[in-house]
């Protein structure tokens, strides 16, 4: 996709694809509070607010209550998932709908082949790291900050499966080649290492993108925002994309020529960015340089 929005108006189709944990909530407390405001506007306008995150589909079914999105679809485990109401749904290709009314497409690999090829590799390369399934709940709550529900939720992975790393840089990346070898690939979120199959929050946006487009027969400007490393593949798929500043020191620099950071984090950053976009109808007078994050080094935007 490119990053030209000459052939949208102003006031044309849109999406909004957003990363959770540090963008839309908050990394610590998972307050989503100052978002609210623009969350009812763009449900007002008719654009798709679209989670793209790491999290679980059965974390996200609650949490989509919350904040009101269960009309739009969602990305879950980093592009594994993707759930699709009815209104995204093709008459020819998806017939069947689960008892919550969504649509499940898998566009990863298995979660039982990823656990399998981490055990080979953790044996075979002796390398030292702690997936998500077998840290002790109280642990995982410890660690994360959800409540214990949550954290069990969080454990009901389908085609991902979260790390903590213990061992140094060298041998990670001798685990990451033996992945790449099984067609698996290891990317950084914001507290957990992630093993996955190909797909990635890229490849699900470019998917839902052109699922709209099949539907609706009109190309949407689309509109990315995201903290992390495993954020990249999203903000270059993009019309226009936000790097929200981030707390967790981590360097997030996707080639992305419509790009603005945020001064602000979490869901404070998210309407910083939001509003840089999309809060004068759509479009910036001119480019407009923003301050870059401390723990980034890029500078701010330029407009399409």
């Amino acid at each position: 996709m490119t990053a030209s929005s000459s052939r949208h108006g102003l006031l044309g189709a849109r999406l909004l694809f957003t990363d959770l944990d540090g963008s839309l909530l908050d990394h610590e407390t998972y307050d989503w509070s100052p978002a609210a405001g623009w969350l009812d506007r763009l449900r007002e306008d008719g654009v798709a607010v679209i989670p793209v995150t790491s999290k679980t589909r059965s974390e996200l079914l609650t949490l989509r209550q919350t904040l009101i999105l269960t009309n739009t679809p969602f990305v879950a485990e980093n592009g594994a998932v993707v759930g699709l109401p009815a209104a995204w749904c093709h008459a020819r290709l998806e017939r069947s709908p689960g008892p919550d009314g969504l649509v499940i497409r898998t566009l990863g690999v298995d979660i039982g082949f990823i656990r399998q090829r981490l055990a080979v590799w953790r044996e075979r390369l002796d390398v030292r790291f702690t997936p998500m399934s077998e840290i002790p709940l109280d642990d995982l709550v410890a660690f994360t900050g959800l409540d214990e529900a949550q954290a069990r939720l969080a454990r009901m992975r389908e085609g991902s499966e979260p790390l903590i790393w213990h061992d140094d840089g060298d041998r990670l990346e001798a685990f990451r080649a033996g992945l790449a070898g099984d067609g698996l690939r290891l990317v950084r979120g914001g507290r957990f290492w992630h093993a996955t199959g190909e797909s990635d929050k890229g490849q699900a946006v470019n998917w839902l993108a052109e699922r709209y487009e099949a539907l609706r027969g009109v190309r949407p400007l689309t509109l990315a925002l995201g903290d992390g490393p495993n954020d990249i593949a999203m903000l270059e798929a993009v019309d226009q994309a936000v790097v929200i500043r981030g707390r967790h020191g981590l360097q997030v620099s996707p080639h992305q020529p419509a790009l603005y950071r945020s001064r602000e984090s979490g869901p404070s950053g998210w309407v910083e960015g939001v509003e840089h976009w999309w809060g004068r109808g759509g479009r910036r007078p001119g480019p407009e340089m923003s301050q870059s994050s401390t723990d980034n080094d890029d500078t701010g935007s330029v407009s399409p």
